[in-house]
C-alpha cells in the first residue's frame, strides 16, 4: 500500500544506500533506521517481526564487515596498526578533501606505511592492492546487507497490504 510513511521510508532507504557508496552518511544504519521508523509507525506484529529480522540482518552485516576484509588484509601481511593509522588518515582526508579524501587517504596511507616498512615497491603495492580489495569487499557486504533489509521491508509492505 502506498502511504506517506512507506514513501518516506523508501526514500530514506535509498539515501542510506547511496550513503554506502558515497560516504557522506552512515548508510547502513540509515537503512535500518528507516525500518525502525516504519515498525514504530505500524505498531503491530508484522512490523515488529520485520524489525527483528532486519536487526538480525544488520548485525550479521556488521559482523561480516569487520571479519572478512580484515582477514584479507592480514593474509596480505598488512598489520592492524597500519590499518588503524590509515583509518585515521582516511577520516582526516574525508574532511580535507570531501568525499574522495577518505578513500584516497586510506589507500595512500597504506602504501606509504607499507613502503616504509618493507623498503620496496612490489610488497607495498601488493599490500595496497589487497587493502583496496578489502575496502571493495567491505562496501559490497554493506550494500548486500542494505539490499537484504530493503527486500525484507518491501516484501512485508507487499504482503501486509489491505
Amino acid at each position: 500500500m502506498i502511504t506517506a510513511t512507506n514513501v518516506l521510508v523508501l526514500l530514506a532507504m535509498i539515501v542510506g544506500t547511496v550513503g554506502i557508496v558515497v560516504p557522506v552518511l552512515p548508510g547502513l544504519i540509515v537503512v535500518w533506521g528507516a525500518t525502525l521508523v516504519w515498525a514504530f509507525e505500524r505498531q503491530d506484529g508484522p512490523g515488529w517481526l520485520v524489525l527483528g529480522i532486519t536487526t538480525l540482518l544488520y548485525a550479521a552485516g556488521i559482523v561480516a564487515q569487520y571479519l572478512l576484509p580484515g582477514r584479507r588484509m592480514k593474509t596480505a601481511g598488512v598489520e592492524s596498526g597500519i590499518v588503524a593509522v590509515a583509518l585515521v588518515v582516511a577520516v582526516v582526508g574525508f574532511f580535507v578533501v570531501p568525499v574522495v579524501g577518505g578513500p584516497l587517504g586510506f589507500v595512500l596511507a597504506i602504501y606509504v606505511l607499507e613502503r616504509i616498512k618493507r623498503r620496496e615497491h612490489a610488497g607495498a603495492w601488493h599490500a595496497t592492492v589487497q587493502a583496496i580489495r578489502a575496502v571493495g569487499l567491505n562496501i559490497g557486504i554493506e550494500l548486500a546487507t542494505a539490499f537484504a533489509i530493503i527486500a525484507t521491508w518491501g516484501l512485508a509492505v507487499y504482503v501486509t497490504r489491505p
